[in-house]
Protein backbone atom coordinates (compact mmCIF):
# COMPACT_ATOMS: atom_id res chain seq x y z
CA UNK A 1 0.00 0.00 0.00
CA UNK A 2 1.28 3.70 -1.03
CA UNK A 3 1.82 6.22 1.13
CA UNK A 4 0.18 9.59 1.41
CA UNK A 5 3.61 11.26 -0.11
CA UNK A 6 4.04 8.44 -3.39
CA UNK A 7 0.15 9.03 -4.21
CA UNK A 8 0.65 12.56 -3.96
CA UNK A 9 3.85 12.78 -6.48
CA UNK A 10 2.72 9.91 -8.60
CA UNK A 11 -0.67 11.52 -9.33
CA UNK A 12 1.26 14.86 -9.89
CA UNK A 13 3.45 12.62 -12.48
CA UNK A 14 -0.08 11.51 -14.47
CA UNK A 15 -1.10 15.65 -14.44
CA UNK A 16 2.05 16.69 -16.05
CA UNK A 17 1.91 14.02 -18.37
CA UNK A 18 -1.51 14.72 -19.72
CA UNK A 19 -0.07 18.44 -19.90
CA UNK A 20 2.77 17.03 -22.29
CA UNK A 21 0.08 15.02 -23.82
CA UNK A 22 -2.11 18.38 -24.37
CA UNK A 23 0.69 19.92 -25.94
CA UNK A 24 1.56 18.27 -28.72
CA UNK A 25 -2.05 16.50 -29.96
CA UNK A 26 -0.98 17.73 -33.24
CA UNK A 27 2.19 17.05 -34.00
CA UNK A 28 3.10 19.91 -36.71
CA UNK A 29 1.33 22.52 -33.60
CA UNK A 30 2.71 22.60 -30.06
CA UNK A 31 -0.14 24.04 -28.12
CA UNK A 32 1.45 26.92 -25.71
CA UNK A 33 -0.89 27.02 -23.28
CA UNK A 34 -0.84 23.66 -22.04
CA UNK A 35 2.99 23.14 -22.65
CA UNK A 36 3.49 26.26 -20.31
CA UNK A 37 1.73 24.36 -17.52
CA UNK A 38 3.59 21.45 -18.54
CA UNK A 39 6.72 23.39 -17.89
CA UNK A 40 6.06 25.22 -14.80
CA UNK A 41 4.62 22.53 -12.88
CA UNK A 42 7.22 19.92 -14.39
CA UNK A 43 9.80 22.29 -12.33
CA UNK A 44 7.72 22.91 -9.41
CA UNK A 45 7.48 19.29 -8.91
CA UNK A 46 11.35 18.84 -9.33
CA UNK A 47 12.04 21.83 -6.63
CA UNK A 48 9.76 19.98 -4.28
CA UNK A 49 11.95 16.82 -4.55
CA UNK A 50 14.53 18.82 -4.57
CA UNK A 51 14.10 21.09 -1.95
CA UNK A 52 11.69 19.05 0.90
CA UNK A 53 11.75 15.59 -0.15
CA UNK A 54 16.01 14.81 -0.68
CA UNK A 55 17.22 16.24 2.07
CA UNK A 56 14.83 14.87 4.39
CA UNK A 57 15.95 11.40 3.50
CA UNK A 58 19.62 12.35 2.97
CA UNK A 59 19.97 13.47 5.92
CA UNK A 60 18.13 10.19 7.67
CA UNK A 61 20.95 8.21 6.18
CA UNK A 62 23.13 9.79 8.39
CA UNK A 63 26.73 9.03 7.27
CA UNK A 64 25.51 6.72 4.47
CA UNK A 65 24.77 8.38 1.20
CA UNK A 66 21.34 8.00 -0.11
CA UNK A 67 21.29 5.75 -2.82
CA UNK A 68 18.98 7.08 -5.25
CA UNK A 69 20.01 10.98 -5.01
CA UNK A 70 22.91 10.87 -7.48
CA UNK A 71 20.92 9.54 -10.29
CA UNK A 72 17.94 11.57 -9.24
CA UNK A 73 19.38 14.52 -9.37
CA UNK A 74 21.57 14.20 -12.91
CA UNK A 75 17.62 13.20 -13.98
CA UNK A 76 16.36 16.57 -12.37
CA UNK A 77 19.34 18.49 -14.09
CA UNK A 78 18.79 17.09 -17.54
CA UNK A 79 15.04 17.54 -17.41
CA UNK A 80 15.55 21.03 -16.41
CA UNK A 81 17.80 21.91 -18.60
CA UNK A 82 15.76 20.22 -21.60
CA UNK A 83 12.50 22.60 -20.47
CA UNK A 84 14.97 25.77 -20.85
CA UNK A 85 15.03 24.89 -24.95
CA UNK A 86 11.52 25.71 -26.93
CA UNK A 87 9.47 22.73 -27.31
CA UNK A 88 9.34 20.41 -30.11
CA UNK A 89 8.94 17.05 -31.02
CA UNK A 90 12.64 16.25 -30.61
CA UNK A 91 12.51 17.59 -26.95
CA UNK A 92 9.46 15.87 -26.36
CA UNK A 93 10.84 12.53 -26.92
CA UNK A 94 13.70 13.00 -25.51
CA UNK A 95 11.83 14.16 -22.12
CA UNK A 96 9.50 11.07 -22.22
CA UNK A 97 12.22 8.87 -22.55
CA UNK A 98 14.25 10.19 -19.57
CA UNK A 99 10.47 10.32 -17.59
CA UNK A 100 9.82 6.83 -18.43
CA UNK A 101 12.54 5.40 -16.38
CA UNK A 102 12.85 8.48 -13.76
CA UNK A 103 9.17 8.03 -12.71
CA UNK A 104 9.42 4.45 -12.61
CA UNK A 105 12.39 4.91 -10.11
CA UNK A 106 10.38 7.07 -7.84
CA UNK A 107 7.16 5.26 -7.91
CA UNK A 108 8.59 1.44 -7.97
CA UNK A 109 7.32 -0.29 -4.77
CA UNK A 110 11.23 -0.03 -3.78
CA UNK A 111 11.59 3.59 -4.95
CA UNK A 112 11.98 7.00 -4.20
CA UNK A 113 8.70 7.44 -3.12
CA UNK A 114 8.07 4.59 -0.79
CA UNK A 115 11.81 5.54 0.63
CA UNK A 116 10.31 9.08 1.19
CA UNK A 117 6.50 7.32 2.92
CA UNK A 118 8.80 5.13 5.17
CA UNK A 119 11.16 7.97 6.87
CA UNK A 120 8.99 10.55 6.98
CA UNK A 121 5.84 8.47 8.08
CA UNK A 122 5.54 10.51 11.39
CA UNK A 123 5.94 13.40 9.93
CA UNK A 124 3.58 13.09 6.48
CA UNK A 125 0.92 15.70 7.23
CA UNK A 126 3.78 18.47 8.00
CA UNK A 127 5.55 17.23 4.80
CA UNK A 128 2.50 17.37 2.90
CA UNK A 129 1.71 20.76 4.12
CA UNK A 130 5.50 21.84 3.27
CA UNK A 131 4.73 20.73 -0.60
CA UNK A 132 1.36 22.13 -0.78
CA UNK A 133 2.21 25.61 0.19
CA UNK A 134 5.55 25.68 -1.70
CA UNK A 135 6.02 28.52 -4.03
CA UNK A 136 5.75 28.23 -7.99
CA UNK A 137 9.38 28.15 -9.62
CA UNK A 138 10.05 31.30 -11.73
CA UNK A 139 9.79 30.22 -15.18
CA UNK A 140 12.66 31.59 -17.48
CA UNK A 141 12.12 32.26 -20.88
CA UNK A 142 13.27 29.67 -23.79
CA UNK A 143 16.38 29.76 -24.56
CA UNK A 144 17.54 28.90 -27.96
CA UNK A 145 21.13 29.19 -28.69
CA UNK A 146 23.37 26.85 -29.43
CA UNK A 147 25.10 27.10 -25.98
CA UNK A 148 21.46 25.76 -24.46
CA UNK A 149 21.20 22.93 -26.80
CA UNK A 150 24.77 21.93 -26.51
CA UNK A 151 24.46 22.11 -22.48
CA UNK A 152 21.39 20.15 -22.43
CA UNK A 153 22.72 17.45 -24.44
CA UNK A 154 25.38 17.04 -22.14
CA UNK A 155 23.31 17.17 -19.16
CA UNK A 156 21.03 14.13 -20.58
CA UNK A 157 24.49 12.78 -21.19
CA UNK A 158 25.69 12.85 -17.81
CA UNK A 159 22.41 11.42 -16.27
CA UNK A 160 23.01 8.29 -18.32
CA UNK A 161 21.16 9.00 -21.61
CA UNK A 162 21.34 9.05 -25.41
CA UNK A 163 19.91 12.02 -26.92
CA UNK A 164 19.95 11.24 -30.16
CA UNK A 165 18.69 7.53 -29.29
CA UNK A 166 15.80 9.45 -27.56
CA UNK A 167 15.25 12.21 -30.33
CA UNK A 168 14.55 9.30 -32.75
CA UNK A 169 12.32 6.99 -30.47
CA UNK A 170 8.64 7.48 -30.44
CA UNK A 171 7.62 6.58 -26.64
CA UNK A 172 3.68 4.72 -26.94
CA UNK A 173 1.14 6.71 -24.95
CA UNK A 174 0.52 5.48 -21.39
CA UNK A 175 3.54 3.54 -21.81
CA UNK A 176 3.74 2.05 -18.02
CA UNK A 177 6.93 0.77 -17.67
CA UNK A 178 7.47 -2.19 -14.99
CA UNK A 179 10.40 -1.96 -12.20
CA UNK A 180 13.94 -2.61 -13.74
Amino acid sequence: MHGALHKFFTEDHRRLESLLEQSFIQSDHIEEVAYAKFRAGLLKHIGLEEKILIPVLKKSYEDRPYPLAVTLRLEHGAIAALLGLPPSTTIKNVLLGILQHHNVREESEKGFYADCDCVMADAVETMLDKVHHYPDVPVMPYNNTQHAHDAARRAVSRAGYDFDRLANTSIPKNNNVKDE
